[in-house]
């Protein structure tokens, strides 16, 4: 896969993300994603966006002050 911002090699790899909600911090950790060699730009594809977006509907519901969850065991 090509870097969208600056076109070099992006390689499969994974991050973590955290997301400031109203109520909390969320955080993802081992997301999959493709990560630039040269400009360290993260890309994540499609099914990974929805699964992000289904993971943060559902933390929601019981979601406290900061919330940790692992991509790999929800996914």
């Amino acid at each position: 896969m090509k870097c969208m911002k600056c076109g070099k090699n992006a390689l499969q790899s994974t991050t973590s993300e955290a997301i400031e909600m109203d109520f909390g911090l969320l955080v993802i950790r081992n997301i999959p994603c493709y990560k630039c060699e040269e400009c360290d730009e993260i890309f994540y594809t499609g099914d990974v966006v929805q699964k992000i977006e289904e993971i943060t509907e559902t933390v929601k519901q019981f979601m406290q002050e900061v919330t940790i969850i692992d991509f790999a065991k929800v996914a």
